[in-house]
């Protein structure tokens, strides 16, 4: 019997400075395209909607953004407004950038970054347990290691779309994987135990990640998480700023941000993390969209 598939759709304005290109790059990290398809200007992308494989997909046009949901499965009453909820995060359009820009365009050292990055915005995964499974994979490697151990983890879980794409997994997913699964996907004993701690901890509504998303409680998401096993400051900070858009981690901890200062403040010396993370102080609450403009440096 043929899949039942349905879909939903929403169209949105972009700024007159929208920068395409870096959401598309973003969702290029996996050359080999397992879960992520770019097609010129077009994005899909495979994920899990309410337990069941999906497929978004995100046509650019002037100023505009056409996405549209296939699901391999019924309707259910609030798709539309979830749906459009995560379009707008994942492509940034709810980031307040043109206040960031205006109130440190002047600035110095910032200033030009500014200039030289106009519009920059931070790209949005879909969900925040696949931000937070990404930052633990993505420990002390490098981006190239951590895209090959992510499409391992992709595959392992295996959960496809009807159009051919496979599916981010949720965490129930991933808490249905094995411990030798995750160390047979490449994973260290520690990152494999990480991931299927944080799996199993948000299919049995400890971490309501959902929920988080919706009302944003910063220092209870941070309390909560620290609490586990395998997940740290940097890692926090850099999940509630790619999966649930909060630009006020101070992510000092980030080698390549702190080189990236150093040349920015043309200091000889390297920059240590306290000293990153105290410069970075002065930026709040937009820390974290601070280290992401030194990273496109």
């Amino acid at each position: 019997m043929p899949r039942r598939t349905s879909r939903q759709s929403v169209q949105l304005s972009l700024p007159r400075n929208y920068r395409v290109a870096d959401t598309l790059e973003f969702h290029q990290r996996d050359t080999e395209q397992v879960s992520e398809r770019v097609d010129g200007t077009v994005l899909q992308k495979g994920l899990v909607w309410r337990g069941i494989p999906a497929c978004l997909t995100v046509r650019f046009a002037s100023r505009r953004a056409m996405a549209e949901l296939a699901v391999d499965g019924p309707p259910r009453a609030g798709d539309a407004e979830r749906f459009e909820r995560l379009v707008r995060r994942m492509l940034g359009l709810t980031q307040p950038v043109a206040a960031f820009e205006r109130k440190y365009r002047h600035h110095p050292a910032l200033g030009p970054l500014i200039a030289r990055h106009a519009g920059l915005r931070v790209p949005l995964v879909a969900t925040p347990f696949e931000a937070l499974s990404w930052a633990i994979i993505s420990q002390q490697i490098s981006v190239r290691a951590a895209v090959a151990a992510r499409r391992k983890l992709v595959r392992a879980a295996g959960k496809a779309h009807s159009g051919g794409l496979l599916c981010y997994p949720d965490a129930q997913g991933v808490a249905r994987l094995a411990p030798a699964e995750l160390r047979a996907a490449g994973f260290t004993q520690g990152k494999a135990e990480a991931l299927a701690a944080l799996a199993h901890s948000v299919s049995r509504g400890e971490l309501p990640l959902e929920r988080w998303s919706e009302t944003l409680p910063v220092e209870e998401i941070r309390s909560a998480l620290l609490s586990r096993r395998g997940i740290g400051p940097w890692t926090v900070d850099y999940a509630l700023m790619r999966g649930f858009g909060w630009l006020d981690g101070s992510l000092h901890g980030d080698v390549a941000m702190r080189r990236q200062l150093q040349r920015v403040l043309g200091s000889p010396e390297p920059v240590s993390a306290a000293q990153a993370r105290d410069w970075l102080a002065a930026f709040s609450p937009w820390r974290a969209l601070v280290a992401f403009h030194l990273w496109a440096a």
